[in-house]
């Protein structure tokens, strides 16, 4: 019996979302919409030096968008999921699901 490559849900798996703290980030943010980057370090519970490198991996991929404002003399970040990483997020669960729910034989 052969089995055609590609086509286990696996294969659709955003690696980018495997990581933990980014797979954590972005489901805070598919929740709330925006969030101050305090909230997310707080929800997801990491260090500032942790969630700034993986919100750089995040944004860089096109996922989420850094805003900087200042609220009087206080620097405040915001993070706001984007369209694709609302997409993308989608589809890491939808495989997921699949995944989960799957009868296949390993």
């Amino acid at each position: 019996m052969s089995v055609e490559q590609g086509t286990h849900p696996r294969h659709r798996l955003d690696d980018l979302l495997q990581n933990p703290v980014r797979f954590s980030v972005v489901a805070a943010l598919d929740r709330a919409g925006t969030l101050g980057f305090r909230e997310v370090r707080d929800a997801v519970e990491v260090t500032d030096s942790a969630l700034s490198k993986q919100v750089a991996a995040l944004e860089g991929a096109g996922y989420v968008d850094v805003g900087k404002a200042f609220v009087g003399k206080t620097p405040r970040t915001s993070l706001t999921l984007t369209r694709a990483g609302r997409a993308a997020w989608r589809d890491h669960l939808d495989a997921l699901r699949q995944i989960a729910g799957s009868d296949q034989a390993p």
